[in-house]
C-alpha cells in the first residue's frame, strides 16, 4: 500500500505530469465567434438591426454594434440579406465582419 502511494506521488511530480499542468494553465481561451443571418430592419453608423425569419414567421431579432473594426462587403441598405459574424460583449452583440448577400441571376 505505502509502495502504490509512493508510486502516485512520483508520478504527480515528474516533469511530464507538471509540463502538462501548467500547459492546462496558460491555454488562453479563445473568444468564440458566432453567426447570424437575416434582413437588415434598421440601421444607422453605429449598429445594425437584423431581423431572421424562418419558413415565414420572425423568429428573432438581434442588434449588432458596428465599430471601427468591423469588416463590411457589399453595401448595407434596408431588406438587404447579411450574414453577420459577431462576438459577444458586455456592451452587447459586436459585429466583426458582414457580408451583405445579393442575389443570384438565374
Amino acid at each position: 500500500m505505502l509502495r502504490l502511494a509512493a508510486g502516485a506521488l512520483l508520478l504527480l511530480l515528474s516533469p511530464t505530469a507538471r509540463v502538462a499542468a501548467q500547459d492546462a494553465a496558460t491555454t488562453e481561451v479563445k473568444p468564440k465567434y458566432e453567426y447570424f443571418s437575416g434582413s437588415i430592419t434598421v440601421m444607422d453608423e453605429e449598429k445594425v438591426t437584423v431581423l431572421k425569419t424562418v419558413l415565414g414567421k420572425t423568429s428573432e431579432m438581434r442588434t449588432f454594434l458596428i465599430t471601427k473594426e468591423t469588416r463590411i462587403e457589399g453595401k448595407l441598405r434596408l431588406k438587404a440579406r447579411v450574414t453577420v459574424r459577431y462576438t459577444r460583449e458586455d456592451e452587447g452583440y459586436r459585429a466583426l465582419h458582414i457580408i451583405v448577400r445579393t442575389a443570384q441571376k438565374k
